[in-house]
């Protein structure tokens, strides 16, 4: 049984044969080494930058191309650290190597910082998708009456339509990368 890394690998090697891309072809249009990108491919050790922009690019759901689950996404999914889903792969990766193109734009990941004494947020509601990853610390999501707990190295792709906030959850300031796609 392969793991959840070479899932992703896999299906994005099969998305990129369906579209008919070499793997020099999708580099270049990434902005990758060539390299670089075969590297990913053999090891399914893709930044997050680049999953989106593969998504973003063929036009597929970012949260199906990392699961490998249809998804209609309505309200949230959460993946927990260590669970094979994860795509939490930062280690080695500079932070301005998160950024991103969407729809002819660069988008900058959000870094967030929360502290304990702030107090509950109001919750908000915008359109797109949201992808919130916690690096330090424990982040409460709220949802509506709702409250999920996340620790370092979980994740949270969701609709954020659906009203949300983010409060630090511990005794120490949280910190979370936040990414939203129109």
């Amino acid at each position: 049984m392969q793991n959840e890394i070479s899932g992703i690998a896999n299906r994005i090697r099969e998305l990129r044969e369906v579209c008919e891309y070499t793997q020099e072809q999708l580099a270049a249009e990434l902005g990758v080494e060539p390299a670089v990108y075969a590297e990913y491919e053999a090891e399914g050790n893709f930044p997050i930058s680049v999953i989106y922009e593969i998504a973003n690019k063929f036009r597929v759901d970012f949260n199906e191309l990392v699961t490998g689950n249809p998804s209609h996404l309505d309200t949230y999914h959460i993946v927990r650290r260590g669970q094979g889903q994860s795509v939490s792969r930062f280690e080695g990766y500079r932070f301005k190597d998160l950024a991103f193109r969407y729809a002819n734009k660069v988008m900058q990941p959000l870094l967030v910082t929360l502290d304990p004494s702030d107090e509950t947020p109001a919750l908000v509601s915008h359109a797109g998708q949201e992808f919130n990853l916690v690096l330090k610390g424990t982040v409460a999501v709220i949802f509506e009456d709702k409250e999920i707990l996340l620790n370092e190295g979980d994740s949270i792709y969701f609709n954020p339509t659906v009203p949300h906030g983010q409060r630090c959850a511990g005794d120490t300031k949280a910190r979370f990368l936040t990414v939203i796609a129109e």
